[in-house]
């Protein structure tokens, strides 16, 4: 219970102060005049002064509130490793003991996670969110079990009380780091890129000098490098292939470090191709030839060198050489000597007639079989006995003819296989009735039959369903055989016509080996932490996925068809970082935001970032590898940290449960009070 002294004037206030000075001004007045009652008018008019300013006495019944102590503990990834779990848990308990024995005095615990994405540590935005539901009038102390590692220093609150900092980790305590810093989002095949690898030890480090260092590309066999600590290093590449080339650094663990969740980096650099070089040869005039010509042209990225045969060394017709505008066709410099700047050698309608020697042609075979690639646009001479199959080529091309050409209408179909193959998968919705069979689309005329080995697949068939597109791996190239020319008629539109574009744009993609037209792949595909993985396989079926954590745990999952050949489920990562997918067959990385999470960028405990707000604040930082602390009470203003113990500042909050007024005096006893004395006055003034 507790009493106040209040003034409720009963007349204006501005009306009040007139009437005292009124009052002042009659006292001085009396004075000067030398009355000898002036100290009883003085009295009197105090007293009318005090009824009009109406006194009384405000009396609240208050209840005393706890004091609040707050708990933030960081629970982010970075305080997940080594020994600090159980180091947050011992100070914790610690904690919770001190404050049992401090009176009146209540403990709040908040656990702080990993932010969103990739924010690091939101240590003061935590901190004023938990200081916000709470009155600052009742908090007598903050308390951060941390390591000191936030990345929202400038979001500080005003504090009410004095800050202290629980340091996590050891003295000795050391980690290395591999950081990428510099890597290209694209680069040009066939030409060198240059990535900036640097590798950083943090702590109390052993002194290596150097460390070993490996690179893989899509998961092929690393190359290994051994790069020196503490410097940048420029390591040369060239992307193997186009589109996406996914890059996996990694440096072995050593012994002691913290944590391996920063000694891996991904980096995902586009293959873009500067020229798409295709060598088109035209065995002789004819419809389709033009076709295969705008379709190359119509590409800006296509360096097209086409010669059709106009004049075979059989035709002779007397004409001088010197007379004729045609140009000689280079074989010896496009089969022998600059072979390998082509992306793609095309063959539509060739026949043999003594133009490229058994050499030139032998060539081509092993461009093919060291990577190049060979599509044949058959006519009816490939069933001839001029026939390029009749030739060292024979041996790797996909169809051997059986000398049978039909001559009747077909519309191409899509085989079973070749609704899972990547070059003709979901090709039906191309058809302009939108159904999957194709009817839509215009017919052919031609067909040549052919015998398929079994290593080669028939993604389309023609007449009586014989193969029409055959494609087969030869070495680490790739070749494909049309057992017919009359693709030309889809893109003339005839009987509506057909996705000749998309098709032959696939096949060529496929067979420049663009990773997106594999037909058995593995990749994931992110959006924020879900990732959407999928298995591309030519298969019925397919084997679960086990994924590999950042933190080395693995969960399996299972995968449902969702189209033929491919197989999808969607999962939901517990956290950013690098993960591994592997069903046994393939493998692939996919790194959720950075491989190494900003968590892991610093992983030392330091109280540098926190030092200035504790000092400010009069608290301290004190280390939880030290061993308990003590926590006391100290007057507000004072040091509130010292050797082996924080302090804290009650604060004597309170709740005011009820209020009563009451007057000083009853406004008669004022008036009867004020009579009196001036009666006196007069009396005294009347005797002299």
């Amino acid at each position: 219970m507790t009493g106040t002294l209040i003034l409720d004037p009963l007349i204006p206030l501005m009306a009040f102060y007139l009437v005292a000075g009124l009052a002042v001004f009659a006292l001085a007045l009396a004075i000067w005049r030398r009355l000898p009652g002036w100290w009883l008018r003085g009295v009197a008019g105090f007293l009318l002064l005090g009824a009009l300013a109406n006194p009384a006495i405000q009396q609240e019944d208050r209840a005393p509130l706890s004091d609040i102590v707050m708990l933030l503990v960081d629970e982010s990834a970075s305080q997940r490793i080594s020994t600090r779990p159980d180091q947050n848990a011992a100070a914790i308990a610690n904690i919770e003991a001190e404050i049992a024995r401090q009176p009146n005095t209540e403990l709040r615990i908040v656990t702080l996670s990993d932010g969103e994405g990739d924010t690091g540590t939101a240590l003061m935005t935590a901190l004023s969110e938990a200081l916000a539901e709470e009155p600052r009038a009742r908090v007598a102390g903050v308390i951060l079990l941390t390591d000191g590692r936030l990345h929202d220093l400038e979001r500080a609150p005003r504090l009410p009380a004095p800050l202290h900092t629980l340091l996590t980790g050891e003295p000795d305590d050391w980690d290395r780091r591999l950081v990428i810093s510099n890597a290209p989002a694209f680069a040009i095949l066939g030409e060198t890129v240059s990535l900036t690898v640097r590798v950083e030890d943090q702590g109390a480090a052993p002194g290596t000098e150097s460390v070993d260092l490996s690179i893989s590309i899509d998961g092929a066999p690393a190359m290994a490098f051994s790069v020196p600590i503490g410097q940048n290093i420029d390591l040369p590449l060239e992307l193997p292939h186009g589109g996406m080339n996914v890059l996996q650094f990694a440096i072995p663990e050593a012994e002691g470090e913290l944590t391996n969740r920063n000694n891996n980096a991904v980096v995902q650099i586009n293959g873009v191709r500067d020229r798409l070089r295709v060598l088109l040869v035209s065995g002789e005039p004819h419809p389709g030839e033009r076709t295969w010509r705008n379709l190359l042209k119509s590409d800006a990225s296509v360096d097209l060198v086409h010669f059709t045969i106009l004049r075979p060394p059989e035709k002779q017709d007397g004409v001088p050489v010197n007379e004729l505008s045609l140009i000689a066709f280079p074989t010896r410099e496009l089969f022998l000597e600059k072979i390998n700047d082509f992306d793609l050698i095309i063959f539509d309608r060739y026949r043999r007639r003594g133009i490229l020697p058994s050499d030139y042609i032998d060539n081509i075979r092993q461009y093919v079989e060291q990577g190049g690639a060979v599509l044949i646009s058959s006519g009816p001479e490939y069933g001839s006995a001029e026939s390029i199959y009749r030739s060292p080529l024979g041996n790797i091309l996909p169809g051997a003819p059986t000398a049978r050409v039909f001559e009747e209408g077909f519309t191409p179909q899509i085989t079973d296989l070749g609704q899972r193959h990547p070059v003709t998968e979901g090709l039906a919705s191309f058809a302009p009735d939108g159904d999957g069979n194709g009817p839509g689309w215009g017919r052919w005329f031609r067909l040549i039959d052919v015998l398929v080995p079994e290593e080669a697949t028939t993604v389309m068939s023609g007449l009586d369903n014989r193969p029409l597109l055959i494609l087969n791996r030869v070495g680490e190239g790739r070749v494909a055989l049309m057992a017919s020319d009359q693709s030309w008629l889809w893109d003339r539109g005839y009987e509506g016509g057909g996705p000749q574009l998309e098709l032959l744009r696939r096949l060529a993609h496929w067979m420049m080996k663009e990773p997106e037209l594999e037909e058995e792949a593995l990749w994931a595909e992110p959006t924020g932490q879900t990732m959407r993985i999928v298995r591309r396989t030519l298969d019925m079926e397919t084997g679960d996925v086990t994924v590999t954590h950042p933190d080395g745990t693995e969960t399996t999952l299972s995968l449902e068809e969702v189209s033929p050949g491919r197989f999808e489920t969607l999962w939901e990562a517990p956290e950013i970082g690098l993960y591994r997918l592997d069903d046994g067959e393939e493998t692939s990385v996919i790194a959720l935001g950075p491989a190494a999470p900003r968590e892991f960028e610093q992983t030392i405990a330091s109280g540098a970032a926190l030092s200035p707000l504790v000092d400010g604040s009069g608290g301290g930082i004190k280390q939880v590898s030290d061993g308990d602390i003590n926590i006391r009470s100290v007057r507000a203003g004072r040091p509130a940290t010292g050797r082996g113990w924080i302090g804290i500042t009650p604060r004597g909050a309170y709740q005011t449960a009820d209020i009563s007024i009451m007057p000083l005096l009853p406004a008669w006893a004022w008036l009867l009070l004020a009579s009196l004395f001036v009666v006196g006055a007069w009396l005294r003034e009347g005797r002299r």
